[in-house]
């Protein structure tokens, strides 16, 4: 069975620490790399795929690839 979710994300780059936070209606992401070619990009994945436990490849950026309000889509895969 596979599930999947549609999250906005809030994005700010430039940061000390990686960090994931509940916003209000969205997740507030902190991170270390700047918006230079797609490197934040590829850290938010990085940092999603962690906080969910799922692979990277299980993450999408759907809007928002050049803006700090993303929409991302989370797919999980259930084995019941």
């Amino acid at each position: 069975m596979t599930l999947e979710k549609r999250l906005w994300i809030h994005v700010k780059t430039g940061s000390k620490h990686q960090r994931v936070k509940k916003g209000e209606g969205r997740l507030e992401v902190k991170l270390k790399s700047l918006p230079v070619k797609g490197k934040a990009n590829k850290e938010l994945m990085e940092v999603l795929s962690n906080f969910f436990g799922v692979p990277k490849n299980y993450i999408e950026i759907l809007k928002g690839a050049k803006s700090r309000n993303k929409l991302v889509r989370v797919t999980y895969k259930r084995t019941d």
